[in-house]
């Protein structure tokens, strides 16, 4: 952002991170319209995608998935053109990050891939993380706009290289839970307290960020949501995706998946993600 003044950004997308980063360059005395495809009543908030993005200089994208990227693209595409950027902050496939990019090309506009790590909490204290691939230059342009929302901006090659990394590093999450909760359903059907699992989980070479997060609300029964559980489930298609794209054997990804599968018809797809251990509840 050195080489040029930007204030005016368009987030468009309002769930539990992109209300929260809007709110963060709000305070940072940007000037920010929000747009949502389902009316949140925010002051900010524009009427139409169009109304929007009608002379943004920045349009961030945190939107649910491919198809709703795709969708929105759409709606404003005669706006995206020479001079205006898109940040696409949401996880989607690789084939639509892909088309994005293309179609942003041709119109002259400037892309960026650059999903996020780090759920509620994060985003709420602007510290995001994001994975961006595309064009250093054009990164070093937007940097300051992007550590508004983050604590960390990690170049990581071209466009598309950023949809995969946080897709696979979803992937370990999912795992990480699912491996979580089934340690602390067999430590707890032996008598073992929920107190002694945590602790040895933290001592010992499995224990992390997200376990010393997620087991203590797990064991509690609560799964506020920072992470949604149907969110989770969408990544681990993705993964599971670009696997067979590229002819590999998955099996651990796709056990996580049907889980999650069974929990988000029962009811469960809204909760956090560590609802995983809801399948050992009863």
């Amino acid at each position: 952002m050195s080489e040029r003044l930007v204030t005016k950004i368009t987030v468009m997308g309002l769930g539990i991170i992109g209300s929260r980063c809007a709110d963060n360059l709000a305070k940072a005395e940007m000037d920010v319209r929000t747009w949502n495809r389902t009316v949140k009543g925010r002051e900010d908030e524009a009427p139409s995608a169009m109304d929007a993005v009608s002379d943004a200089d920045v349009v961030a994208f945190y939107l649910k998935d491919g198809v709703a990227c795709r969708e929105v693209f759409d709606q404003i595409r005669s706006c995206l053109k020479s001079g205006v950027i898109l940040l696409n902050h949401s996880t989607i496939d690789l084939e639509t990050t892909q088309w994005l990019a293309g179609e942003c090309e041709a119109l002259g506009c400037a892309f960026l891939d650059c999903p996020f790590t780090g759920s509620k909490v994060a985003a709420e204290n602007g510290e995001l993380v994001y994975y961006v691939g595309g064009d250093e230059k054009l990164l070093e342009m937007y940097r300051e706009i992007l550590e508004v929302t983050a604590k960390e901006v990690i170049p990581v090659g071209k466009v598309g290289n950023a949809t995969v990394i946080k897709v696979a590093t979803n992937l370990v999450s999912a795992s990480t839970v699912q491996a979580l909760s089934e340690g602390l359903a067999i430590a707890s059907a032996h008598g073992i307290s929920p107190d002694s699992f945590i602790s040895a989980v933290d001592g010992n070479a499995c224990g992390s960020v997200l376990a010393a997060m997620k087991l203590p609300t797990m064991v509690q029964g609560e799964y506020e949501t920072h992470f949604s559980l149907d969110n989770m489930l969408k990544d681990a298609k993705f993964a599971m995706q670009l696997a067979e794209n590229a002819k590999l054997k998955t099996p651990g990804i796709r056990t996580t998946a049907s889980v999650m599968q069974s929990l988000c018809d029962s009811g469960s797809a809204e909760l956090d993600y560590s609802a995983l251990y809801k399948q050992f509840e009863q």
